[in-house]
């Protein structure tokens, strides 16, 4: 039996015993109930046992922040401040000049940004040709986006970064990049890149949602050449899925201009001529705020900070070698990305691919209904970027385009994905490959259908017995 909290420590080699929910059974098609592998946490992560222990004791005390005179109410409000002292520890960033706001996830993170910023008739916005749609379309609403491309592998062209710095000199309102490609993987030197975008006289924002879980970010003092100067990443990434995220910045930014939210606790006087707005971070965190997913997500960095940053990096970095070397078992495989297993060190336990013969989303409805592994499959919000590195020309595109317009997601572009956290082995990747191999083969079990409308396979004459395992 594992020991309380307070008496074992969590380490590398232990974190798959507090994962709440690794150690469940699922049903297959043969009848058999297996252990679920979860290789699809580039999309969420599950919860930390630890983290859910606290959420549990923390709603005994959950009150109103900030304004409330009751006991309850003062506690709850030094827990929701605390935790803004916590994020600026685990990002290193003054909490005294930097605002740390409170959102629910990324997505609205960069929205707050891209409303907020004053962008100018002839300025534009850089960001690049590998990221998530959440870090793209808030910036189309915005003005004129510029694309920096990427290399043939999916890297970010540094060289078409430094031309267009140099192109637009002066009229850039932000250059906004990702930390980490949530399709191949691959790791952006973001201080580095900071350095580059500032000796241009721009400012960075970097989406940090998938490399918040896996690598150290140090954000740097302001007067630091590789400061980041705006931060986002969601709590449901790193292992505390309550509903929280953050966005960072310089409080002078957030000083001016008007929240893009306006309502309780957003100001500090009103009457019915004159609102004055309050200071940041409040200034942005319109209504009564998730505290009890801002209290998971602190406590959840407070556990990887005891882990180690480093040492994560260090696991994942050994899956991801015994994965791709594996994956050179599985015949007519093609890896998204690099597919070397000695490149390791600049990119994550990312890996998207694509079996000749086999459609991406048959790949994933065997690897679920046979093997008991979750992955995902599509073109994970990053549609421009897949059909890249999938060679489809823009011809093609808009036939592909308009079928899927038209109801028809049959033919639909995309990719399988499996993606690592902290707590995956060596054995599970043994087990996903002995799967591979019968769908490369196939010699699968189940006789698998097509659903045109929705783009998915399914297993014909059988119905997973989703009922048995929740009920309201």
């Amino acid at each position: 039996m594992m020991k309380e909290e307070s008496d074992c420590k969590i380490t590398i080699e232990n974190v798959n015993q507090y994962v709440l929910g690794y150690d469940r059974k699922v049903p297959i098609i043969n009848g058999e109930l297996r252990q679920y592998i979860n290789f699809d946490n580039a999309a969420s992560t599950p919860a930390l046992k630890p983290v859910m222990e606290k959420v549990n004791e923390f709603m005994e005390w959950y009150s109103s922040i900030h304004r409330g005179t009751g006991f309850k109410s003062q506690l709850c409000s030094e827990i929701y401040d605390r935790s803004r002292d916590i994020v600026a520890q685990f990002v290193n960033v003054d909490p005294e000049t930097h605002a740390i706001i409170f959102v629910k996830n990324t997505t609205e993170a960069i929205n707050k940004l891209a409303n907020r910023l004053p962008v100018g008739q002839d300025e534009v916005i850089l960001t690049s040709r590998m990221e998530h749609h959440s870090n793209d379309l808030p910036w189309r609403q915005r003005g004129k986006v510029v694309f920096i491309d990427v290399l043939e592998d999916g890297r970010l062209d540094e060289e078409d970064l430094l031309r267009k710095l140099k192109q637009y000199h002066g009229k850039i309102a932000l250059v906004s990049l990702t930390g980490a490609s949530n399709v191949t993987g691959w790791v952006n030197d973001i201080n580095r890149l900071a350095e580059i975008v500032h000796e241009h006289g721009a400012k960075i924002m970097i989406d940090a949602a998938q490399l918040i879980p896996h690598r150290k970010i140090d954000m740097r003092p302001s007067s630091d050449p590789g400061h980041i100067d705006f931060l986002a990443f969601s709590a449901h990434k790193i292992y505390a899925p309550f509903g929280a995220g953050v966005l960072i910045g310089d409080k002078e930014f957030f000083e001016q201009g008007s929240p893009d939210y306006v309502g309780g606790g957003t100001v500090s006087v009103v009457s019915y001529e004159e609102v004055y707005w309050t200071h940041p971070p409040e200034k942005d965190e319109a209504g009564t705020p998730n505290t009890m997913g801002v209290m998971a997500m602190a406590k959840t960095l407070l556990i990887m900070m005891e882990l180690g940053m480093n040492k994560v990096a260090e696991h994942e970095k050994v899956l991801t070698r015994h994965m791709l070397q594996r994956m050179k078992e599985i015949p007519n495989v093609t890896i998204y990305g690099s597919a070397d297993p000695a490149v390791v060190d600049n990119r994550l336990g990312v890996i998207s691919f694509n079996i000749e013969g086999v459609h991406h989303a048959l790949t994933a409805a065997i690897l679920n209904f046979e093997g008991a592994i979750g992955v995902r499959n599509g073109c994970f919000c990053a549609h421009p970027y897949l059909k890249f590195l999938l060679k489809i020309s823009p011809e093609e595109s808009r036939v592909l385009e308009q079928e899927m317009l038209a109801g028809n997601r049959s033919r639909i572009p995309g990719a399988v994905r499996a993606s690592f956290g902290m707590y995956n082995t060596i054995s599970e990747i043994d087990q996903f490959i002995e799967v591979l191999k019968k769908v490369a083969n196939g010699t699968y079990q189940g006789k698998y259908v097509l659903d045109r409308t929705r783009g998915e396979y399914l297993v014909e004459n059988y119905q997973p017995p989703l009922e048995e395992f929740f009920r309201w």
